[in-house]
């Protein structure tokens, strides 16, 4: 085992460069100037290529990237050029929020997502395998801006039954002091139920939004799989002894198609990092996603790249945990 995480460990450095060379290109070609955006409209061009000069924007994009580079395996991610505060400590201040998010997504996408897919794989080309399908198929087509404005209009608007943005209201905010960065924790070990309900209710709506695309996601590959496994020769057999149908799926044949399913699940909550962007901007959410989306309008070269190539580490490592996870689903996979 230790064997094998050293060599994905190695086999995980040329990625993580080519994302560093794909993210520091990228940025570059998006229009507009750093200098100008820091400047004002009102600076002069002395002042402004002061200000180039003095960031190193007027150095040759090589250069540029191997300072970049230079400093990112010193883990100096850099200054805001916005804010001037270091990107690694805005991160520290804000990954709790994404990932709290993400979590929730994903819960919600496992918690109704499997049973989705077990139900339509029992009752196949039924009218409960259709609705489920046919509900899974427009959750992933449903665009997660569209989603979070409706959902904001209908909940927040008209019922007035949750708080359209944020993480915490504001009366509960000046009495709250977060031990751990993640609310809903935070909240329970203070035992402090009024502002658990307050961090719930501000919870729910981003959530639903980012955990529809999963959730679709997680009850096809449920049912796909499940139908593979229960065509085969041992569940005949099983069925053939007489053991209940409950126990057969849930015993024999979802243990079995877990493989698949638990990949899914990693993968989906590595996409959720990436992906909370849209959905972290709409409902205020002080997260990494609405932090890029902020370095991006304001052209903060530091806070884009930071943020990007930590998203990135984050969802690589994922996917090594989801590997290793295998044999833990299954005793009969070994690493070598």
């Amino acid at each position: 085992m230790p064997q094998y995480v050293f060599k994905r460990m190695l086999a995980l450095i040329p990625v993580l460069v080519g994302i560093t060379i794909a993210v520091f290109l990228l940025l570059r070609l998006i229009p507009g100037d750093p200098a100008i955006v820091l400047a004002g409209e009102r600076a002069t061009p002395e002042q402004v290529e002061a200000l180039r000069e003095q960031l190193g924007l007027n150095q040759p994009l090589l250069f540029q990237y191997v300072v970049f580079l230079g400093n990112l395996l010193r883990l100096n991610l850099g200054t805001s050029l916005i804010s001037g505060i270091p990107v690694l400590d805005e991160i520290g201040a804000r990954w709790s929020a994404t990932f709290e998010l993400a979590i929730a997504a994903m819960a919600i996408a496992v918690l109704l997502g499997v049973p989705l897919g077990i139900v339509a794989a029992i009752h196949k080309n039924r009218w409960l395998d259709q609705l489920t399908m046919g509900g899974s198929l427009i959750g992933v087509s449903l665009p997660v801006y569209w989603l979070g404005l409706l959902l904001i209009y209908l909940f927040s608007v008209t019922l007035n039954w949750l708080p359209p943005s944020g993480r915490i209201g504001i009366e509960s905010g000046l009495n709250f002091q977060p031990l751990t960065g993640f609310y809903v924790l935070d909240a329970l070990l203070r035992l402090n139920l009024p502002v658990l309900g307050d961090v719930l209710a501000h919870l729910i709506l981003p959530a639903v939004t980012l955990g529809t695309i999963p959730l679709a996601i997680v009850a096809r590959i449920t049912r796909s799989t499940l139908l593979d496994v229960l065509s085969q020769d041992y569940i005949r057999t099983a069925k053939a002894k007489g053991l209940p149908e409950r126990s057969v799926v849930v015993r024999h044949a979802l243990k079995n198609a877990l493989l698949p399913i638990n990949t899914t699940i990693g993968l989906q909550f590595g996409t959720l990092l990436g992906g909370a962007i849209l959905t972290e901007t709409i409902f205020s959410w002080s997260g990494i996603g609405s932090w890029i989306y902020d370095g991006i309008l304001a052209r903060d070269y530091p806070v884009v790249q930071g943020g990007v190539v930590f998203v990135a580490i984050v969802f690589v490592l994922i996917n090594l945990l989801v590997d290793l996870s295998y044999a833990v689903v299954d005793p009969r996979v070994q690493f070598r």
